[in-house]
């Protein structure tokens, strides 16, 4: 819509024009019309729902709607008189009330949008009270018979609340912000199975203090976690506290040679007092790992060097700076030229020594602990109930909890994005938590060893445990990808399926795991995956705009591709056979949508290649559409699954295939109009946005980011189970 306002507004003052020509005006004018009619429409959908607010928007959406007819009225060429004698005609002498008709629809589709984003915070903020008073009526009850009616509802609420944040998240577009609700929503989803558990172990033995202790922790947790969603939601902290991050020491390197590099262009930009400041601030974080017991002495020792070395850099490279200031000569310019590169070249070193200090570490822990054998004691010995050998595990394990955490304090330093560094951030505190949650959870056991409840929430605690050493190793990769330039910021995403019509089927639906035998066969075709979604990335990376449509739609499918390719090896956040179609129908739609944005974009593109761009975005659609039969074709039995499986990968890999050939024509295009080869026509100021509403209606394209829907719906589906218990 916003486009072709645009096109209306900056058209050519031509005194005469062709009926062809005002023909196409008015067709622009007629779809600028239609698109106002819908976007209202749902604007009045929305303050119907919300009385508060329903005079605002309604005022809003009749601004809109007059402003889209005005603009109808202006470029209709049947309200022109047509001298028969003339086959031209005069149209626009006075563009004014076209200019102020699109001011009045900007204003008010802007109005409506900020409308609906705080019907949006509203509903999260409701849904989120809701969750706490329910929560309150749980932690008092008494009785199982209580505690499982009103835990179903709790159940129901945890969804609404995970389907509004889901959404939400995939509106963000602070990285670092969605990192966050992703972390906040991970430990919702987690702690819900915790709090069932938790809660009935202290239902049946009310006198264990072990068993309070453990109940209290979680819902502690769910308390905080709740919070800071409302916190990224309403970008607010309590008590008008300002977030300060912590400084990684790749971000203070990164901020650092930044600053040394810019002396090139400019020797007055910064004080040398401004330079060794940041300098000092990021040796002191190094101490980090020279004052850490798990750093190995090598890597101490190199870091204390390194860093010795850099002080005598920067006094070498601030002494030519200095005289430089004072005298450009040719020799004194070459001079620092050299300082600047010595000292860049030190901090890249010191930023590898770092880099292996922690990932050797992080790899040298999770394979120690691969084996889960602290845990396992633990089970064994509480079920015994020897209390004795439970203390000796529980010392055991807050050791392996601080050897853990210190490897996410030492991660988070080379993580090398923001978002990984929050991911650290959050699986730092999991450990911190859930290690005494696991030491409450066994002494329980260990003093009523016969209760089967006690059993199931040590075990409960204990898969938490393991599933983040899992993330761990994952995450791992990713610090690693970004290190050696393989992958920037990309993260995985995943999109379980909604309740209702769109999944009538859920409960009958069968999970599977592939078994050794089938990631054997399917390793090949996921490796050419894995290489594809490297090409892609290595494509995206090349364009200047990241923003730009094309691409982002690009970055998400090469991100799902990457997630399907671990799901080959066995590993990644998507786990069973349901959770990689699901994905392949969300990767398929992502790609139908990159397909739209090709058909817009042809629209500016004035050359050759034309056709073949649009040939090319017929194709993607076609293969879309295939793979999404793919996925939602039913199957019974195990090898029905595994050829659907095979099936649905092979067809993404097409399309991956697809999109790397896609990707380096538009980017060519772009080029092309930048080098002054008037391929494109002008670039519109701005970009029609999605209309984000606060409505129910949940279609498969808007599907959530939802980590944890699936397991909440099914905590509220079994619910009989519990009764009988």
């Amino acid at each position: 819509m916003l486009w072709e306002i645009t096109t209306l507004i900056n058209h050519k003052d031509k005194p005469k024009r062709s009926d062809k020509t005002l023909q196409a005006i008015q067709r622009v004018g007629q779809a600028v019309n239609l698109a106002v009619g819908r976007f209202v429409t749902v604007g009045e959908a929305i303050a119907n729902e919300n009385r508060e607010l329903k005079e605002e928007m309604s005022v809003a959406c009749i601004e809109a709607r007059r402003a889209g007819e005005t603009i109808a009225q202006l470029t209709d060429v049947a309200s022109l008189d047509h001298p028969e004698s003339d086959s031209h005609i005069t149209i626009f002498t006075d563009k004014t009330g076209v200019v102020k008709a699109a001011r009045l629809l900007l204003s008010s589709v802007t109005k409506v949008l900020v409308l609906a984003d705080r019907i949006v915070i509203k509903q999260i903020i409701t849904s989120r009270n809701k969750v706490l008073a329910t929560m309150e009526q749980l932690e008092k009850v008494s009785s199982f018979q209580e505690f499982v009616q009103i835990f179903s509802q709790f159940g129901n609420e945890m969804v609404e609340f995970a389907h509004l944040t889901g959404d939400r998240q995939n509106d963000l577009k602070d990285e670092k912000k969605k990192a966050r609700m992703a972390a906040s929503r991970a430990v919702l989803e987690k702690c819900t199975m915790m709090l069932l558990t938790a809660s009935k172990t202290c239902l049946r033995h009310p006198d264990c203090e072990s068993a309070r202790i453990n109940k209290d922790g979680v819902f502690h947790r769910m308390r905080l976690a709740l919070e800071q969603v409302i916190e990224i939601v309403t970008d607010s902290r309590p008590n008008g506290e300002n977030e300060i991050a912590p400084i990684s020491i790749y971000s203070g390197i990164k901020e650092f040679k930044n600053k040394v590099e810019g002396l090139r262009e400019n020797l007055y930009f910064l004080s040398k007092e401004n330079l060794s400041t940041m300098l000092e601030v990021i040796l002191e974080h190094t101490e980090d790992f020279t004052d850490s017991a798990y750093t190995s002495h090598e890597h101490r020792e190199h870091i204390l060097e390194l860093s010795k070395q850099a002080k005598m850099e920067l006094e070498q490279l601030v002494s030519v700076w200095m005289q430089a200031q004072n005298q450009k000569t040719k020799d004194l310019m070459e001079d620092l030229e050299v300082a600047i590169l010595k000292t860049c070249q030190c901090m890249n070193e010191l930023k590898r020594e770092v880099h292996s200090a922690a990932t050797s570490l992080a790899a040298d822990l999770l394979k120690y602990h691969t084996d889960h054998m602290v845990l396992k004691a633990l089970k064994i010995t509480g079920a015994e109930g020897n209390l004795e050998a439970v203390a000796e595990y529980t010392c055991k394990l807050s050791e392996q909890k601080e050897q853990l955490v210190e490897m996410c304090r030492l991660l988070r330093h080379v993580s090398g994005t923001e978002p990984l560094e929050i991911t650290c951030i959050h699986a730092e505190d999991t450990f911190q938590v859930t290690g005494p949650q696991i030491i409450s959870a066994a002494e329980t056991l260990a003093l009523h060893p016969s209760s089967k409840i006690a059993k199931e929430n040590l075990e409960v605690f204990c898969e938490a445990w393991e599933s983040q050493l899992s993330d761990m190793s994952m995450l791992l990769r990713e610090i690693n990808d970004v290190f050696e330039g393989r992958r920037g910021e990309k993260r995985v995403y995943l999109s379980l399926p909604r309740p209702g019509k769109h999944n009538a089927n859920l409960k009958a639906l069968k999970p599977v795991k592939l078994d050794t035998e089938e990631q054997a066969k399917i390793a090949k075709l996921g490796l050419e995956l894995h290489l594809l979604t490297s090409s892609v990335d290595s494509e995206t990376e090349k364009w200047e705009d990241q923003e730009n449509e094309i691409v982002q739609h690009g970055q998400g499918m090469s991100s799902m591709a990457y997630s399907m390719y671990l799901f080959t090896r066995g590993e990644g956040l998507l786990k069973t056979t349901q959770d990689l179609f699901h994905q392949a129908e969300i990767f398929a739609t992502e790609g139908t949508k990159l397909a739209s944005a090709l058909h817009a974009f042809s629209h500016q593109v004035h050359d050759d290649d034309k056709p073949l761009l649009l040939l090319e975005a017929e194709k993607l659609i076609s293969m879309c559409k295939q793979l999404q039969i793919t996925a939602k074709a039913s199957v019974q039995g195990k090898s029905a699954t595994f050829t659907k499986v095979d099936a649905c990968i092979l067809k993404t890999r097409n399309v991956m295939t697809l999109l790397c050939q896609l990707l380096p024509l538009c980017c060519k295009l772009l080029r092309k109009n930048k080098a002054g080869n008037g391929c494109l026509k002008p670039a519109p100021p701005w970009r029609e946005d999605r209309i984000r509403t606060g409505t129910n209606v949940h279609t498969p394209e808007r599907r959530a980011e939802t980590f944890g829907i699936k397991s909440l719906e099914n905590h509220v589906t079994n619910m009989t189970f519990l009764e009988s218990k």
